[in-house]
């Protein structure tokens, strides 16, 4: 029964039905084994007498194998991680550090394409990961999807319209004028159903590890690439919009997990190598199918490309069908780096840049704004007093004014109090993720 219903579902083929079918009703899949629908989602089919628990389509269904490492991963207690940062930080310092958060994410998923010195581009997306993160309808449906990409791009682009794609698109680089293919993305056609296929496994497994939820999106989506471009920016958002709406992170702060990416030199090896997992093998079969031919052809959504590619058929079962375990592992161990490192660091530090705000400010009197410019002066100037900062502050200059800043400053930076045991490790940017010390 299980394999006739299969046949149907993957072929879109009918069976003759035998004239009784007896027999309890059976899951498709074993739920301890495999990443299955939540149990109030499955949905009984009397053709086959079966649970159809699988958590997606036949256009898209990845495959989560429970394996000891993915069912610890899928157990991380994001609550009770950030709770850590609560008790240590307070609520109050974790709000004000939102902003600052979510400005460094959009910076860092910048710099994971190369493109890290764009500071209008850099704000917009900030704005935007602020603004949606969370809200609104799911922002893998088209409408919203559209209005997404036309806010991260903005509109100096090439493109004529936002939304799913309707050119072909890979993943590459150009060596010496020569374009190199790392990844070729399913055809325009398939993309809407593809789409869905993902809609419906979060529909689908609602109730289950946001991590694993989190990660299927993301990834899931960037193995699809449904648009001409944004899908990287898209695919990073998409980790905290998941967490957030599975209820795991609260309002408004928003995980820098791109920043940890890109400040570990090993961690960024690590996201090239999980992504590898699926474009590696992929490629092997789909090379001698790709030609890049000398007409460029112009694409209804603005894409002008000579890329070619005629090994659909052999690759579509790769597509729909992903093996996304690795990337569940990953992804749980860069939101523990994430909550656990850098959060704890950079909230430390911000803790005590307005201590030493106000160790600055019992010296002299000087507004906010002042006062962090001479922070960050000290900072620059190791402790020495600049010309500059001088002449615009006198003040600085009277006997022992400054080495009296020095020295509280400096205090204020060296006071932390203890804090819990399990995150007392600071963040190492060449230790590998999940790698204890």
């Amino acid at each position: 029964r299980r394999a006739a219903f299969l046949y149907e579902w993957l072929s879109e083929d009918t069976l003759q039905v035998p004239t009784r079918i007896g027999g309890n009703y059976v899951d498709v899949i074993d739920n301890t084994k495999l990443v299955a629908a939540s149990a109030d989602r499955a949905v009984k089919v009397p053709r086959w007498r079966i649970n159809d628990n699988l958590p997606g389509t036949r256009y898209f269904c990845p495959t989560i194998v429970k394996s000891d490492a993915t069912i610890q991963a899928m157990a991380l207690d994001v609550p009770q991680l950030f709770q850590s940062l609560t008790n240590e930080f307070g609520e109050d310092l974790l709000q004000r550090a939102a902003v600052w958060m979510t400005l460094r994410e959009s910076k860092a998923s910048f710099a994971i394409e190369g493109e890290a010195d764009h500071a209008s581009r850099i704000e917009r997306f900030a704005d935007v990961i602020a603004r949606r993160t969370g809200h609104g309808d799911s922002p893998l449906s088209d409408t919203t999807l559209a209005q997404l990409q036309s806010e991260i791009l903005g509109k100096r682009t090439t493109l004529t319209q936002f939304g799913l794609r309707q050119s072909p698109v890979f993943v590459g680089e150009t060596v010496r004028y020569q374009d190199v293919v790392h990844y070729v993305a399913p055809p325009a056609d398939d993309v809407a159903a593809m789409l869905e296929g993902l809609r419906v496994f979060l529909g689908r497994t609602q109730g289950q590890s946001p991590v694993m939820r989190s990660a299927v999106a993301a990834f899931g989506f960037v193995y699809i690439h449904p648009l001409a471009d944004g899908n990287g920016r898209v695919h990073r958002f998409l980790i905290n919009d998941i967490l957030r709406r599975d209820g795991v992170v609260p309002e408004p702060v928003i995980l820098p997990v791109s920043a940890v990416i890109t400040d570990d030199s090993g961690e960024r090896r690590n996201y090239d190598r999980v992504l590898d997992e699926i474009s590696k093998p992929l490629m092997q079969e789909a090379r001698e199918h790709i030609t890049f031919t000398s007409r460029h052809t112009t694409y209804p959504d603005g894409v002008v490309s000579n890329f070619e590619f005629n090994g659909n058929e052999q690759l579509r079962p790769v597509w729909r069908y992903l093996d996304l375990g690795p990337h569940v592992v990953y992804l749980s161990n860069l939101v523990k780096r994430t909550l656990t490192e850098q959060m704890r660091e950079q909230s430390r530090y911000l803790r005590n840049h307005g201590r030493a705000r106000q160790a600055l400010k019992e010296v002299v009197e000087m507004p906010d704004q002042q006062a962090d410019r001479v922070l960050r002066s000290i900072e620059q100037n190791n402790g020495e007093l600049s010309n500059a900062l001088a002449k615009q502050m006198p003040i600085l200059s009277e006997p022992g004014v400054w080495a009296e800043i020095i020295v509280a400053v400096s205090l204020a930076f060296q006071e932390d109090p203890p804090v819990d045991s399990h995150i007392l490790d600071r963040y190492h940017p060449s230790r590998p993720a999940g790698k204890e010390l």
